[in-house]
Formats: structure tokens, sequence, C-alpha cells
């Protein structure tokens, strides 16, 4: 199962984050892999995978609740689409980074950039 139907295969990796039991619905975790770090979302039973930054001031999104689909920044109130990334409301008006997750065998699985 994918939530990004877009993504190139070729330019992406994936790799293990953890088995899909161990994140339960309305949980979140946090993982920093080479360099990035992400937020992943279980929404009843949908895996969303977004950057862990406000594009508004680079400050961490993880703490922030969430709305519905929408996580709300703890600083200043910005609210971002955890599906899309979209920014949704002021101070942010730049998208932040989303990730393609997918379940294999049981683990969920995250999509990263592939190096060059």
């Amino acid at each position: 199962m994918d939530n990004q139907k877009s993504t190139d295969s070729g330019k992406i990796e994936y790799i293990l984050v953890c088995p899909v039991d161990e994140l339960k619905n309305n949980e979140r975790l946090y993982i920093d892999v080479d360099g990035l770090s992400m937020l992943i979302f279980n929404i009843g039973g949908n895996f969303y995978a977004l950057a862990d930054v406000c594009s508004h001031d680079d400050g961490p999104l993880g703490d922030g609740e969430l709305q519905s689909w929408n996580v709300v920044c703890p600083r200043h109130g910005a609210r971002f689409d955890v599906r899309t990334g979209e920014a949704l409301s002021l101070p942010a008006v730049v998208d932040i980074s989303t990730y393609p997750v997918r379940i294999r065998d049981g683990n969920l699985e995250v999509g990263i950039p592939k190096a060059k």
C-alpha cells in the first residue's frame, strides 16, 4: 500500500521503519533517516510520512496537535495536511515534503530519495 501514487519508484529506496502493528491508530513516530527528520502518522489505518519541519521557521512539527488530517505547528499555529504536505494556514506559505509509505510483509517502510 503506497500513500503517494505519483512517486517515481526508480528515484527512491524504501527503508524499514517498524512492524506495522507497533504504530497504533492516531499515533505518530519520529524517525531520522540519512539526515531527514520525519514524522509518520497512522490515521485510521492509513500511514503518512512528512518532513518534521515547519516551512515557516524550520521548527519541528512533531509535538503539534493532530486535527483530522492536519498537523498544527506548536510554535506559531501553521497547519499542514499530513497526506500532501500542503501548507494550509499562515504563517506558513510553503508546502513541506512528504514521503511514500508502504506495508510489506507486515512491516512499515518509508521511501527516501536515492543517493546520487
